[in-house]
């Protein structure tokens, strides 16, 4: 590992989430029998889960966004209730996040500092994003975010064909802008990796050490979502998790390799198309509905 890996806080971060992702399998593994397992082989949304959860898990190891986006679309293209696929992507992404976390730890893509202002207030947000949306829709608020994510794609592919400086301080109003990711990612489904990811390489934080920082905090952010909601999942989604997590522990140690290997460029050109057209797509589908 690099230094920074070598740090003894990622060190305990990460084998805590080893130990929340044992402890997690332990409880499913007891919800299984030998007959649910060949049905579970022989189904057809099963694989196609596990190829849904690969790219999904690619892409948001590579980009550090899109996993709750692509596997939701799927979810409720497959018939899943809104609440079904909800429960699905977050139970998924405790296990697809921490591997992808300790991923990116293991080629050294997390900065210390970073990851750390990012992890209390990016759970306390999420925990409050949890309340709201119980008491609120918060699908009010996708047109905003959306709207908001928008601009900062066109701002990143703006960045990413001027002469790119890496700054060397460290950004201002992080802990802010981690609340306001946690607090979306509960509140409206979705939004920790575009929102915090594509502020901070817009800002002009080195694009490798972002994606994998904010990639690793989301593991937390995720455990936070899925603890305040009480998540009790019904026997019929567990073959779209089950899938879901399989292609996403496939995915992870890929991602997080191709993260460390592309140039910062090429990663600020991908990040800015991905979030400036799913963006322009979902702000079209919000204001025509």
């Amino acid at each position: 590992m690099k230094e920074e890996a070598a740090h003894p806080v990622l060190n305990i971060a990460a084998w805590f989430t080893l130990a929340v992702i044992a402890a997690l399998s332990i409880y499913l593994a007891t919800r299984l029998n030998g007959q649910l397992v060949l049905e579970t082989l022989h189904s057809g949304t099963f694989w196609s889960a596990v190829a849904v959860g690969f790219f999904a898990q690619a892409v948001d190891g590579a980009l550090g966004m899109a996993y709750g986006v692509t596997a939701t679309t799927f979810l409720l293209g497959a018939g899943a209730s809104p609440a079904a696929a909800s429960a699905s992507v977050h139970i998924a992404e405790i296990f697809t996040t921490g591997f992808s976390g300790v991923a990116h730890l293991k080629y050294g893509n997390v900065n210390r500092q970073l990851f750390l202002r990012l992890l209390i207030p990016g759970m306390i947000g999420a925990v409050l994003g949890a309340i709201f949306i119980t008491r609120f829709d918060g699908k009010a608020l996708r047109p905003y975010v959306t709207a908001y994510l928008l601009l900062i794609g066109l701002y990143i592919l703006a960045r990413a064909f001027r002469k790119l400086r890496a700054r060397s301080a460290e950004p201002r109003h992080v802990g802010k802008l981690a609340a306001f990711g946690g607090f979306v990612d509960a509140a409206g489904g979705g939004g920790w990796g575009p929102v915090v990811t594509s502020t901070l390489v817009g800002a002009g934080r080195d694009p490798r050490t972002t994606i994998g920082s904010v990639n690793f905090a989301e593991f937390f952010i995720t455990v936070a979502t899925a603890a305040s909601f009480s998540l009790l999942a019904g026997p019929g989604i567990w073959v779209l998790v089950a899938g879901l997590v399989v292609g996403g522990l496939f995915a992870a140690p890929f991602a997080a390799l191709l993260c460390r290997h592309l140039r910062a460029r090429t990663l600020l050109i991908v990040v800015g198309l991905l979030i400036t057209s799913l963006s322009a797509w979902n702000l079209y589908r919000a204001l025509a509905s």
